[in-house]
C-alpha cells in the first residue's frame, strides 16, 4: 500500500476519531437532534455541492425508499443515539463502543444470507465483544462522567443502538444499492436524515446557551466528519483494496482513546486492555479467508466480504 493512501487512512481514521469528543463539546449548546439535524445538514450540503460540481446526478427515484431507510439508520438514529448517549458517557467509550458496528454488520449479514462462518470469524467476534465489555464495565468505575449506573448503561445502550443502526444501514446498502454511485447514496441518506429530524428537533428543545466551542464543534462535524470523511473514505475504497480500507475500523478505538485523553477523560490500564482485545477481535474476523477453517451451516455459501466501515 502506498504512503499516500496510509496517510489517508491515518487522516480519515483522526476524523472519525476526534468526533466523538466533539459531540461530547457541541452538547454543551445543542440538544441531541439538533446535533443530528447540523450534522446532517452541513455534510448534506458539501456532498450535493460536490455530486453536482462534478457533473453527476442524483439517484434515481426509484431508490428513494431504500435511500430514506439508509439515512434513517445510517445518520438520524445514531446521529441522535451518540449525541444522547455521550451526555452519560465519555467519548472515549463511545468510541470502542461504535467498533461493534462492523460486528453487527457481520452478524447481521450472516442472518440475512445465512453465509457460513469460519473459525478466526467466530472467535473475533466473541473477542471483539469481551473487549467491549471489559472497557465498558471498567469506565462504569472511574468515569467523569458523574451519572449512576444505570444512567451510565442507558448512555451504553443508546450508544450501542447507534451501532446497530450503522450495522443496519450497511446490510441494506449492500443488498439494494450496490449499482448507486456511492456519493449519490451519502448525499442523499444525509439530506433524507435532515428532513427525518427536523420536526423532532423543531419540536423539542432548542439551542441554549451557545458557546463558541460548541458552534466550532458541530461545524467539524457536519463538514468534515459527516461530509468530507465520506469523500475520503469512498477515495480509498477506489484506490486500496477494501481489505485494507477497513483498517479504519482498527484506529477509530484508539483515536477515541487519545482524544479522550487530551480531553481529561480518565483513561485507565483495563480500558487500553479491552480496546487492544477489541482490534484484535477485529483483526481476527477481517483474516484472509484462506487462512480460515470453516464452520459450515446447513446452507454453506462464502462468507461475506469485510463489512464497511462505518463511524459515529
Amino acid at each position: 500500500m502506498q504512503k499516500k493512501s496510509i496517510a489517508l487512512i491515518v487522516l480519515l481514521s483522526g476524523i472519525w476519531g476526534v468526533s466523538f469528543l466533539l459531540i461530547r463539546i457541541a452538547g454543551q449548546s445543542f440538544p441531541p437532534f439538533w446535533i443530528a439535524l447540523m450534522r446532517c445538514g452541513l455534510g448534506a450540503l458539501l456532498l450535493w455541492g460536490v455530486l453536482f460540481g462534478t457533473g453527476k446526478s442524483a439517484p434515481a427515484r426509484k431508490n428513494l425508499p431504500w435511500l430514506l431507510l439508509v439515512g434513517l439508520f445510517n445518520n438520524a438514529m445514531p446521529f441522535t443515539c451518540f449525541a444522547w448517549g455521550e451526555r452519560f458517557v465519555p467519548s472515549n467509550t463511545a468510541a470502542v463502543l461504535n467498533a461493534t458496528t462492523p460486528i453487527f454488520t457481520l452478524l447481521l449479514g450472516m442472518a440475512v444470507y445465512r453465509k457460513r462462518v469460519a473459525a478466526n470469524v467466530i472467535l473475533g467476534v466473541l473477542l471483539g465483544f469481551a473487549g467491549v465489555l471489559l472497557v465498558v464495565f471498567s469506565q462504569a468505575h472511574v468515569s467523569e462522567v458523574h451519572v449512576s449506573r444505570d444512567t451510565f448503561f442507558f448512555g451504553v445502550a443508546l450508544i450501542t443502538t447507534g451501532a446497530l443502526g450503522y450495522a443496519i444501514a450497511t446490510v441494506i446498502a449492500k443488498a439494494k444499492l450496490q449499482a448507486v454511485d456511492p456519493i449519490g447514496i451519502a448525499a442523499s441518506q444525509l439530506g433524507l436524515a435532515f428532513l427525518a429530524v427536523l420536526p423532532f428537533a423543531t419540536l423539542g428543545p432548542h439551542p441554549n446557551h451557545l458557546h463558541l466551542s460548541a458552534l466550532l464543534a458541530v461545524a467539524v462535524l457536519g463538514f468534515a466528519g459527516s461530509g468530507l470523511a465520506y469523500l475520503l473514505f469512498f477515495h480509498l475504497l477506489r484506490t486500496v483494496p477494501a481489505t485494507h480500507a477497513v483498517a479504519v475500523t482498527y484506529l477509530l478505538p484508539i483515536w477515541g482513546v487519545i482524544w479522550g485523553a487530551a480531553a481529561h477523560e480518565s483513561v485507565g490500564l483495563l480500558t487500553c486492555v479491552g480496546v487492544a482485545v477489541v482490534i484484535t477481535g477485529l483483526i481476527l474476523m477481517n483474516l484472509p479467508q484462506k487462512a480460515a477453517w470453516w464452520f459450515q451451516p446447513s446452507n454453506p455459501k462464502p462468507l461475506c466480504a469485510a463489512p464497511k466501515v462505518s463511524a459515529s
